[in-house]
């Protein structure tokens, strides 16, 4: 009886250059795919697309007729991520860039590759800085990946009054911008988190063509408005008559908290103190102190 055989292995590293060397190459392409908004014509294999993912397996999975084969069209992934994917799905290995990561990242999700999904949620929370944690913690709420969001509100925490200063904060869905508002641990002022919420509302009513307070209304709620003073109150009441941006019965729970002068029997009015709160003389008599 023969004894069993030995796999023995060669060399990764010149299969894995011979199989990049493949990527977007024409040399024996037998799919074409039209990319991104530029329309990008890129050259692919499908037999190795199709081995290496279910989603091109079901997208190739039927055989073209006689002829030149009609391209692929994929309108909505950039070329440079779709260009990282294919790499990926020929050498299993893949460069990846800060500019980029999140682009590949959602192609990944979208395509069903969790091992490129969890290189890329690695090599994002290495480069994760003020500019990219916004963006990040959006992909991270539009995909339900919850590690990824905890990593990026936590960033958020520490970096509050940067953040917020941020292009990626302004363009922050409302689910997005829950999490941070609901946060005790935000180093940033109430008045400052209100003046940032009422620029994300404006840029949201812009690109939405809706007013303001109707933007605002989902997160608004979790505006801490009794830890400002009264005169910090009297003035956002003002500004809020002029453009609506907070529901009056909010304010007047804000107001009724003063009265008071306690803050955990103004119900429904947030009161407890955030982790960069500045002290005002009323925060005396509120109960909820930050922890």
């Amino acid at each position: 009886m023969d004894p069993p055989g030995l796999v023995v292995r060669g060399k990764a590293e010149p299969f894995s250059t011979a199989l990049r060397s493949l990527v977007n190459s024409p040399r024996y392409s037998d799919v074409r795919f039209v990319v991104g908004q530029e329309q990008q014509e890129i050259f692919a294999h499908r037999c190795l697309l199709a081995c290496r993912c279910n989603f091109f397996q079901r997208l190739l999975g039927t055989e073209s007729g006689p002829g030149v084969p009609s391209p692929v069209v994929l309108s909505t992934v950039p070329t440079e991520a779709f260009l990282a994917v294919l790499e990926f799905l020929y050498t299993n290995s893949v460069k990846l860039h800060r500019h980029s990561v999140l682009e590949v990242l959602t192609a990944a999700v979208e395509y069903g590759l969790e091992e490129l999904r969890e290189l890329c949620l690695q090599f994002v929370v290495k480069v994760l800085d003020v500019e990219l944690v916004c963006e990040a913690l959006q992909v991270a709420v539009t995909f339900g990946l919850g590690p990824l969001q905890e990593h990026c509100v936590a960033f958020i925490e520490a970096h509050s009054q940067e953040a917020l200063r941020t292009r990626g904060f302004l363009e922050l869905s409302a689910a997005a911008l829950l999490p941070l508002l609901r946060s005790d641990k935000l180093c940033v002022d109430e008045a400052e988190l209100v003046r940032a919420a009422r620029s994300w509302a404006r840029v949201g009513a812009a690109v939405l063509e809706r007013p303001v307070a109707e933007v605002a209304a989902p997160v608004v709620k979790e505006l801490r408005l009794a830890l400002l003073a009264p005169v910090e109150l009297s003035a956002l009441e003002e500004q809020n008559r002029q453009e609506p941006l907070i529901p009056v019965e909010q304010i007047v729970e804000a107001w009724k908290c003063h009265a008071l002068r306690r803050g955990d029997e103004a119900r429904g009015t947030p009161c407890r103190r955030r982790k960069g709160t500045l002290p005002r003389e009323h925060h005396r008599f509120l109960d909820l102190a930050f922890k």
